[in-house]
């Protein structure tokens, strides 16, 4: 195998059953009984090693780290605006993009005294930049309102040598992303003032860099709201490099940034579903921060009647992330503590800040709310209020030690519109050792470092689980939002094996990619940058189970540890032996054949032979039959006499060619049904009766076992989707995935038709 066919699974052997085929890809063991603690434990271990490693390099050569792969300063179109340019579209909003900071400095040039923390982490820190990511910024926020958790993926730092590391999880793994210590700002350098601009600062170059160029206030995108701190604006950076921009992070969902950032599942809770409020508050509000976290929002309004384009809910902005800080309950009444990411613009309803609410008796117990006066994004609503108001609630649940992983990924090619919306394109069967609480979770790839080239349609799907053999379903994936990144269902499986099947859903995009759209903008994009999305959406597809790696693999980076302490001509050598051994078996293997075929032959020409000798010796026999009946004399003198029934059957063969096409033919049997009679006379007349038999019709399936590759797909911008189906158990409840593709449409419709 090459070695560059690093990312290829082992593909199962197709099973037959009946006339319908399947092919299933087994998981990898590796990627079954995750550890998810220990996942983390082994990421953390590694992004520590990395930034030693850079500290270590640095501190040699007396240098400050740059980062090459994201270089504010000499990669600024690219980092800013990634692969379509400036004055480009969000994917999910017409608003144009252009980012236009006016300079880039360290971080210990924009400071005197930087500090990652000031007193730990805390969503009073977070301010919200000229970049449209509030529901990243808002996962902070929630984020940071359980202690420790930020910190705890803020992994490494050398601040005096500038180089920070973070983790991330990404497609069901952990992701270490390492940063410098650059920053856009808008403030510009003094050489590129005006006159008049000087003018305010005396024409003084020093005045001006010590006030203006100082302070986290002139950051471009996202700053902390305490003095001198740093962690804000260094991880929006390091989430813009994972995802190859910062215009990458125009829009999105705050569940998944939390997902992203935690490694935890998020459900999305519409506030009208709830059936039993009283058990919601107990059940889910009363644990924000503990195991789960929680996000809110609602859909912006329709102004075309008001005519305000500035409608808004009590001061609630619509279309926006806000976070959930805590839910308390104090004398009888239930609060939410919530709070805006932009660190202003608050509820104006009851109990806002100021509101007729705050009698001195309530005053008095705002230190158990936990809240204080102030315009800084930080409100109090009363649960009533709270489920009012906004529309939808995002909670992320969060796993420690007790809980285990495993997953598996498979590309599914569905059929072209129109087409029927229906399960059964694709299935997940598992097995659970032992009774256990599970989260099932069904997720299509992030796409955001390559939502440029991700093909031509959004994507949703739900999924059912099935006990093996059940005709009813067990469970039905929950309600989310339309074109997520994922769904999922939280509930307790007994032991024994499962399936689920998936049902797909699409539609096209707006603006509508045509079947060449990626050909058709090739000549408008930079090639450079190109090349790196193209890159990186090989690496993610590459998880896939049935991923096609021919043809694909000058697109995929090849790891250091293979090229580590060897020079390219012993890799050469290292290639060509394992080419040479694989020609060795591929050669054995057409040997084999081969003679499989001639035994195969023999064996048909001497069976040929034997039919025709036996054919013959029927014919001998049947001329000594007298009318039907056989007399045998034995040698005490009696006789037996035998009756042969004649029966005539008229038999259709149809065999179905290799390349798919029917041959039919119609034979005459004779049949004989022996069976003794009573003696009788010599020359005594039997009759025998012909029965009258209906043609028999019988299918033989002749062509050619499926090629086992058959599921190892071309990446395709038709109808093409990548979908992980991952299952958390307890810890001593792994599970093992295998996935299943189907193919033969005809027979699943005539199943469908006779069941």
């Amino acid at each position: 195998m090459s070695i560059f066919n690093i990312f290829k699974e082992p593909v199962k052997e197709p099973t037959k059953t009946s006339s319908l085929t399947r092919t299933s890809f087994v998981q990898q063991a590796e990627k079954a009984g995750l550890l998810v603690t220990a996942e983390l434990d082994k990421a953390l271990a590694e992004c520590n090693t990395k930034v030693e490693r850079i500290s270590k390099d640095c501190r040699m050569m007396n240098r400050k780290h740059r980062d090459t792969e994201f270089d504010l300063e000499n990669d600024r179109e690219r980092c800013l605006h990634g692969l379509l340019g400036p004055g480009s579209c969000a994917p999910d909003t017409p608003a144009k993009i252009n980012y236009n900071p006016s300079d880039v400095q360290r971080v210990t040039q924009i400071f005197d005294k930087p500090q990652f923390f000031v007193d730990g982490a805390s969503s009073n820190d977070i301010v919200q930049g000229a970049i449209g990511d509030c529901w990243f910024v808002s996962a902070l926020a929630t984020m940071a309102t359980a202690e420790g958790l930020v910190e705890k993926f803020c992994v490494a730092r050398d601040e005096e040598i500038g180089v920070y590391g973070f983790i991330f999880f990404r497609d069901t793994s952990w992701v270490t992303v390492i940063i410098d210590d650059f920053l856009y700002t808008s403030i510009p350098k003094f050489e590129e003032l005006s006159g008049a601009e000087k003018i305010l600062y005396h024409n003084n170059k020093e005045t001006y860099n010590s006030t203006a160029r100082k302070g986290g206030k002139g950051l471009y995108f996202a700053r902390s709201g305490t003095p001198g701190e740093t962690w804000v604006p260094l991880i929006e950076k390091a989430y813009a490099k994972l995802h190859g921009s910062y215009a990458a992070l125009s829009g999105g969902d705050a569940c998944e940034a939390v997902e992203d950032l935690t490694g935890g599942v998020s459900t999305f809770i519409h506030t009208n579903d709830i059936l039993d409020i009283n058990r919601f508050w107990n059940e889910e509000l009363l644990k924000a921060n503990e195991d789960r976290l929680f996000g809110c929002s609602y859909q912006g309004l329709d102004t075309t009647r008001s005519g305000d384009p500035n409608a808004r809910v009590s001061g609630l902005f619509g279309n926006h992330a806000y976070s959930v800080l805590r839910a308390v309950e104090v004398k009888g009444k239930r609060f939410v503590v919530v709070r805006n990411p932009w660190g202003d613009s608050e509820w104006t309803g009851p109990w806002s800040d100021g509101s007729k609410e705050w009698t001195k008796e309530w005053l008095d117990v705002l230190p158990d709310i936990g809240h204080s006066f102030g315009n800084d994004g930080q409100f109090i609503m009363e649960y009533k209020d709270f489920l009012e108001s906004w529309q939808m609630l995002d909670r992320t649940l969060l796993f420690d030690s007790s809980w285990i992983m495993s997953f598996q990924w498979l590309h599914v090619t569905a059929k072209p519109l129109p087409t029927a919306w229906t399960f059964g394109d694709v299935s997940f069967t598992f097995s659970v050792p032992k009774a256990s609480p599970a989260m099932i979770v069904l997720s299509q790839l992030d796409t955001r470092f390559f939502e440029e080239i991700s093909g031509r349609y959004f994507w949703t799907f739900d999924f059912v689980i099935f006990k093996k053999g059940e005709k009813n379903y067990l469970a039905h994936s929950g309600p989310s939002r339309v074109w997520r990144r994922s769904v999922n269902l939280e509930l307790n499986l007994d032991a024994g094996d499962y399936v689920a099947h998936v049902r797909l859903d699409r539609y096209t995009r707006f603006p509508s990619r045509g079947s060449d759209y990626i050909q058709s903008q090739l000549t408008d994009w930079d090639q450079r940058i190109y090349a790196r999305v193209l890159s990186e959406r090989t690496q993610a597809q590459s998880i896939a189970a049935n991923f096609k790696t021919e043809g694909q693999t000058g697109l995929l980076p090849l790891p250091l540890s293979v090229l580590a302490g060897q020079d390219l001509s012993e890799l050469e050598k290292k290639a060509l032996a394992i080419a040479e051994v694989k020609k060795k078996e591929e050669d054995e293997k057409t040997k084999q054949a081969e003679e499989a075929k001639q035994k195969t032959e023999a064996e048909a020409q001497k069976a040929a032979e034997e039919e025709a000798k036996k054919k013959s010796e029927e014919e001998e026999a049947k001329k000594k039959v007298d009318d039907g009946v056989t007399t045998v004399t034995t040698e005490d003198g009696t006789t037996t006499t035998t009756t042969t029934t004649i029966v005539q059957k008229i038999i259709t063969v149809t065999k179905k060619s290799i390349g798919g096409e029917e041959v039919s033919e119609t034979q005459e049997k004779i049949v004989s049904e022996g069976k003794e009679a009573p003696d009788i006379a010599p020359g005594q007349e039997t009759i025998i009766t012909v029965p009258s038999v209906p043609p028999v019709t019988v299918t033989v399936d002749s062509a050619s076992p499926p090629d086992p590759n058959r599921d190892l797909l071309d990446v395709s911008e038709e109808n093409s989707i990548f979908l992980g189906f991952r299952v958390y158990t307890n810890k001593d409840a792994p599970v093992v995935i295998e996935g299943q593709l189907r193919h033969e449409m005809e027979v699943s419709a005539e199943l469908a038709l006779t069941s």
